[in-house]
């Protein structure tokens, strides 16, 4: 008897949870993010013992685990990815992918077309987010203090050194942080000097807008469509440190007209 008032308590709920996100944007936004959030932690804390299991600990391998698990998120929230220019990411040895930054949904986009061998740059503070934490530093993700320069720099100079040792593309997001307004922030030029250094290509790739689906300004987030371009490399080889700058802007401007493109939206 008990079970059964339950299980009707269960569903009087879901239903009122339903209603209400028909009829209040701010709900259905809290409640997405909400399982969102739970299926992030609930994936990592499952992934984690597999990967284990699979490479026995820290190493980039285990993204090609987490990657077949995250990209079953998309059928979560209705997302569908229109993806261009795969092909550009089969460049000989290491390179530098730069990629527009715009909401906690970019780790979606990111694993729909992730090459293998590829790490990514992350601030500091992904470690201390519970199984997500655990997850992405058994990936190989590379962290950064982002409000000590001299530790960053310390860490890029790093990252020179092992993407030739061990073959590996580094994903970098050169905004620097979230921007989710249709358009870009200015590129910091870490990534670039890290390009130069290394004397390899930098591969930019570029998401839609998600602005049509998703904006926490206006409790917006429904189902979209993305789309997403990986651009032809720009090569490296021969420039030096005077020509980051140069290098920096040319590749905003290519990501900027490419993200108005693909957006629909004027330049």
């Amino acid at each position: 008897m008990e079970l059964g008032w339950l299980l009707w308590g269960a569903a009087v709920l879901l239903l009122l949870l339903y209603v209400l996100m028909q009829f209040s944007p701010a709900v259905n936004f809290a409640l997405r993010i909400g399982f969102y959030s739970l299926l992030c932690l609930l994936a990592s804390a499952l992934t984690a013992p597999v990967c284990l299991l699979v490479n026995g600990g820290r190493t980039v391998k285990n993204m090609r685990i987490i990657k077949t698990v995250v990209k079953t998120f998309k059928y979560f929230f209705g997302l569908r990815f229109e993806v261009k220019g795969l092909e550009n990411f089969k460049v000989e040895g290491p390179a530098i992918i730069v990629s527009n930054h715009q909401s906690i949904l970019d780790m979606m986009g990111l694993m729909e077309i992730l090459p293998d061998d590829c790490v990514q740059v992350g601030k500091k503070e992904l470690m201390y987010a519970g199984t997500v934490g655990l997850i992405i530093y058994l990936g190989g993700v590379i962290f950064i203090n982002r409000k000590s320069t001299s530790s960053a720099k310390i860490v890029m100079a790093e990252v020179a050194k092992s993407m030739a040792t061990d073959n590996v593309k580094v994903w970098v997001y050169p905004e620097g942080t979230r921007n989710c307004t249709g358009d870009l922030l200015p590129f910091k030029k870490g990534a670039f000097h890290l390009a130069v250094q290394a004397q390899v290509p930098v591969i930019p790739v570029v998401y839609s807008s998600f602005t049509s689906f998703y904006n926490p300004k206006e409790n917006l987030f429904t189902s979209g469509k993305i789309k997403v371009e990986v651009l032809p490399p720009i090569e490296t080889k021969g420039l030096t440190s005077d020509d980051v700058s140069d290098l920096t802007d040319r590749c905003f401007r290519i990501m900027r007209e490419t993200l108005f493109r693909l957006s629909g939206s004027p330049s």
